[in-house]
């Protein structure tokens, strides 16, 4: 008998250490699939009061500089001046090869899927080496490095490089995420004195333009329930630098770009699988708005405190790649996974806007590049390979076409690139490093097919445009290309 109730004893115990254990591999599995370790957030950012139109216009626009203004010889955000993927340039060359019109070409210290920026006279780009740059031996994450580069724009010459050691922990090279776009993904960011650079889990930091680190700013270490790494490009709006770290801590952040200090924190739980750079709307009474698509919502916030001035219901689900564009007031913003839709949203709104603001949403869009809008058309290349045009009035397809030889170079997305749109015609890069260049009117046409033969690694980054030159940057190099001075 008193061997039957210590055996009955030994189960329950079993079974009681089972549940508990069980129970912990749970709640283990359930953070590490959600990647937070943090109390209660909010699903949104905290509205802001009724607001009162602004007496000064403020720095942002929302169409590209006429030709002669000083702004169209720099690129210096991530798809140019004003964000929108457009130069009113007319010199960059149709046509191109690795001996035709290559100014020049420049070995970079890693891989990376940042875009190179331009500021007076200099090309600033980031990469990572150490660990994830071999797909068959990633090595090992402590030696994990981000570099900045400052590059002569007109000679492709190296004038200075920093390394930074990463911080971690950091997310595993593994999966569909870090194994397509890396370590360096976000796009740099100058104001024509310091260059910020946004390297996740890392921090922000800023550089003067002779290589000295001036302060760095931590915007978190958590990870999303993907654990894809950090993509999302900063924003300089007046005197801050604005972050989207959704990666890292489930907040849209300002900081001071003198001091690196917190100016405002909007956090909310709907910026899980964030991936967009946001942009600064500009309004016809001279108001400003932080706007940024999110899974399943737009989000319109005031720049200026973070607080939340309006959302929109999208039906945008999974995660959220492409960044906003705008024209006349109206935001234009897609994405989504696994399938892909459009909508438009006029800017402007009070609280919940989705019956009032939304003036149309498609079941058709991009799920990595960005979009580009011109005399009333929207303009995508999808990763698929696909070169897509709408109305931008009404959403009605124009055209869909599949561009020739879409091959994905290293892995299986055709393009990762945003389209440029540089003058009247529409420059898209592909991931095998061919660039397809397009009018940019409501009829498919392929003007030109440029290739650079002998590069061998994925193009990833969206291309930079000044003084006539385009420059495209590759998992290996960075590559200028111009027609005859």
């Amino acid at each position: 008998m008193e061997t039957r109730l210590t055996k009955r004893r030994v189960v329950l115990v079993l079974i009681a250490f089972l549940a508990v254990a069980l129970c912990a591999l749970a709640l283990m599995f359930f953070a590490r699939d959600r990647g937070r370790g943090v109390g209660n957030r909010p699903l949104r950012p905290a509205f802001a009061e009724a607001r009162a139109v602004e007496g000064e216009a403020g720095t942002a626009q929302t169409e590209a500089p006429a030709a002669g203004d000083s702004a169209v010889a720099d690129w210096p955000q991530f798809r140019g001046p004003m964000g929108n993927g457009i130069s009113s340039d007319t010199t960059v060359p149709l046509e191109w090869s690795d001996t035709k019109n290559m100014r020049w070409q420049s070995t970079l210290p890693g891989p990376g899927a940042s875009s190179p920026i331009i500021s007076g006279g200099n090309v600033f780009v980031t990469c990572y080496s150490g660990y994830g740059v071999d797909r068959e031996k990633p090595g090992q994450v402590k030696d994990l490095k981000r570099h900045l580069l400052c590059v002569k724009f007109d000679t492709g010459e190296v004038v200075w490089s920093r390394a930074v050691d990463a911080v971690l922990p950091e997310d595993d090279f593994s999966g569909m995420g870090m194994t397509e776009h890396g370590y360096a993904s976000n796009t740099p960011v100058t104001d024509g004195e310091r260059v910020y650079v946004f390297f996740g889990k890392t921090g922000v930091l800023a550089f003067d333009f002779q290589g000295n680190e001036l302060w760095r700013a931590d915007v978190g270490h958590e990870s999303s329930n993907r654990r894809w790494g950090s993509s999302a490009s900063l924003v300089l709006y007046r005197d801050t630098v604005i972050v989207n770290a959704s990666e890292e801590s489930q907040s849209i952040r300002a900081l001071d770009k003198r001091t690196g200090k917190e100016r405002w924190k909007a956090e909310g739980t709907a910026l899980e699988l964030t991936y967009a750079t946001p942009v600064i709307v500009g309004l016809n009474d001279g108001r400003k708005e932080l706007v940024l698509g999110v899974p399943n919502e737009v989000w319109g916030l005031n720049p200026d405190s973070g607080r939340l001035l309006w959302y929109a219901k999208t039906g945008l689900g999974g995660n959220v790649g492409p960044s906003p564009v705008s024209r006349e007031g109206v935001v234009y913003v897609t994405g989504g996974y696994p399938k892909q839709s459009t909508v438009a949203v006029r800017a402007g709104g009070q609280g919940e806007v989705t019956g009032s603001q939304i003036l149309w949403s498609v079941k058709d869009g991009s799920y990595i590049p960005s979009p580009v809008v011109s005399e009333g058309y929207l303009y995508w290349m999808d990763d698929k390979g696909f070169a897509n045009c709408i109305e931008a009035a009404t959403g009605k397809t124009v055209y869909r076409e599949r561009l020739p030889h879409p091959s994905g170079g290293e892995s299986r997305k055709a393009h990762y690139a945003s389209v440029v749109l540089i003058g009247e015609r529409l420059y898209a890069l592909g991931r095998s490093g061919a660039t397809f260049v397009l009018p940019a009117k409501p009829t498919f046409e392929v003007l030109a097919c440029n290739t650079i033969a002998n590069d061998g690694s994925d193009f990833n980054a969206s291309p930079a445009v000044s003084k006539g030159k385009i420059l495209l940057r590759s998992n290996r190099m960075l590559y200028c290309i111009g027609g005859e001075s």
